[in-house]
């Protein structure tokens, strides 16, 4: 099969990739700063007799979406599409809140993936099985929310789930399952040493949610154990 995987650079991008590519997918990486951030991806690349393609990808930038769309389209139909990249924006209470700093972490993790999922739709119509799966984070739930705090990260998690339950509802007649990912707080750059998940352990039980995933569970938020997450 083949996937689109975003902000494939570090933490469980990377690990998407590498998973995928050992069990003999292929692979479209999005990278921010690609000359800087992507030595490893080149070598997987290059190991990868061709299976993978590291592009350039601002993620809130228009025309770096569009290249991207148009770069993914030369290589075929589209299978699935994870929408991986996002920040996590500043810690500060209310009384310090940079909001300039919220609209960021909003543009990047709500916002880019619907535009990243727009300009990819011709490509995964194309595609046999039609599924897209955005990363999120149950900070992003109502019901979670118990402490507060994190306001940049929390909005724009909130805003990605509803972007994804619009997804489910506008593309179910047309056969896409659309779901909302849980990775569980996973040891990566975002999600600090101290975290219980490895992103091995992450990624592949977030794989085997997409694997097993029907046009039946479109709009649902699981996490990488498979369990439901509360909105």
């Amino acid at each position: 099969m083949r996937y689109v995987t975003t902000g494939a650079s570090r933490g469980l991008g990377l690990e998407f990739v590498r998973q995928l590519l050992e069990r003999g997918d292929a692979v479209e990486a999005g990278v921010l700063l690609l000359e800087e951030n992507a030595d490893v991806l080149r070598a997987l690349a290059r190991e990868s007799k061709g299976r993978l393609r590291v592009h350039p990808l601002d993620v809130t930038d228009p025309a770096s979406v569009g290249a991207f769309a148009r770069a993914v389209d030369k290589g075929g139909p589209l299978d699935v599409l994870i929408n991986n990249a996002g920040i996590f924006g500043g810690t500060e209470p209310l009384s310090e809140l940079d909001f300039q700093g919220v609209l960021r972490t909003f543009d990047t993790n709500a916002l880019g993936a619907l535009r990243v999922t727009s300009a990819l739709l011709p490509t995964l119509r194309r595609g046999s099985i039609r599924r897209i799966a955005c990363l999120s984070s149950r900070a992003g739930s109502l019901t979670e929310n118990t402490l507060g705090g994190l306001y940049a990260y929390r909005l724009s998690k909130a805003a990605l789930n509803m972007g994804v339950r619009n997804l489910a509802m506008e593309l179910r007649p047309e056969g896409f399952t659309v779901l909302c990912l849980h990775p569980g707080w996973a040891r990566t750059d975002m999600g600090g040493p101290t975290a219980p998940q490895t992103p091995e352990e992450s990624v592949q039980g977030l794989l085997q949610v997409l694997d097993r995933a029907r046009t039946e569970d479109t709009g649902r938020f699981i996490d990488f154990r498979g369990q439901e997450v509360a909105w």
